[in-house]
């Protein structure tokens, strides 16, 4: 098969154009589904669609890089890693079809924000309520492990994520010190005061800019490294996403 990773590089995807040129977020999704600027990524998401895992064999795996998820005047934005490889890359929604999700989203259905307790597939009626849920890149890299230059790529498409979103975002929440990283530089990269803060589950903080109040805040990655070992507990990830929820008033 012949991927697209092996393109010349005038024929990938100007990520900064692209970004730049999408003037709303449905735009913006359906541009970045059809980027191929990183070659490894674009060779690894596509090889693991064919190859699939044995128990989704007889699934069509989306296959593509992958936006975001949720309302699109969101109060919450929550910011991951990157998409899993036979997770959102099979279903084409973020933290969909894996175990991430299932404790994302049923975190987000205990505290009352998503309508439903799983998420299975585009198709399943998941609803958010006032928020989006996001990744730092958009591509399921291996060993979810993208390389720095891939990083660096791909953060225009968060850049127009954060811009387009502006207006109505109150609290941003990182999943994992990726996402808290990727966070902080978009807020400064918008003018936002955000004070220094070093990754930890919890670690939070809240400031004023251009008359709003704002807060960031960490959890630990809800991983299966992070869950089956208990490092993150259903009650830890409840109690951040709810304190975000309480700040924005999109729960009591």
């Amino acid at each position: 098969m012949e991927w697209l990773g092996i393109l010349p590089r005038d024929k990938r995807t100007n990520v900064f154009v692209m970004s730049a040129g999408s003037m709303t977020l449905a735009q913006l999704d359906l541009n970045i589904h059809g980027c191929n600027a990183c070659p490894r990524l674009v060779a690894w998401r596509e090889e693991v669609a064919v190859v699939k895992r044995k128990a989704y064999e007889d699934h069509d795996y989306w296959g593509k890089p992958i936006s975001g998820f949720g309302s699109d005047k969101p109060k919450i934005l929550i910011v991951g890693l990157a998409p899993g490889a036979h997770g959102a890359n099979r279903t084409g929604r973020i933290f969909t079809g894996d175990s991430s999700g299932d404790w994302l989203f049923g975190s987000l259905h205990r505290i009352g924000i998503a309508k439903i307790p799983t998420s299975t597939s585009r198709d399943d009626k998941q609803q958010l309520k006032l928020t989006r849920i996001t990744t730092a890149v958009r591509c399921a890299p291996p060993d979810n492990k993208p390389e720095v230059e891939e990083r660096d790529l791909c953060q225009p498409w968060l850049t127009r994520e954060f811009e387009l979103t502006s207006q109505s975002v109150l609290a941003y929440v990182g999943l994992g010190a990726f996402a808290w990283a990727a966070i902080n530089k978009e807020l400064k990269g918008l003018g936002h005061p955000v004070p220094r803060v070093k990754f930890a589950h919890g670690a939070s903080a809240e400031y004023t800019f251009e008359g709003k109040n704002y807060l960031v805040i960490a959890s630990y990655h809800p991983s299966q490294q992070n869950t089956f070992t208990g490092k993150l507990t259903k009650d830890m990830l409840d109690s951040v996403l709810a304190k975000a929820g309480r700040f924005t008033h999109v729960i009591k």
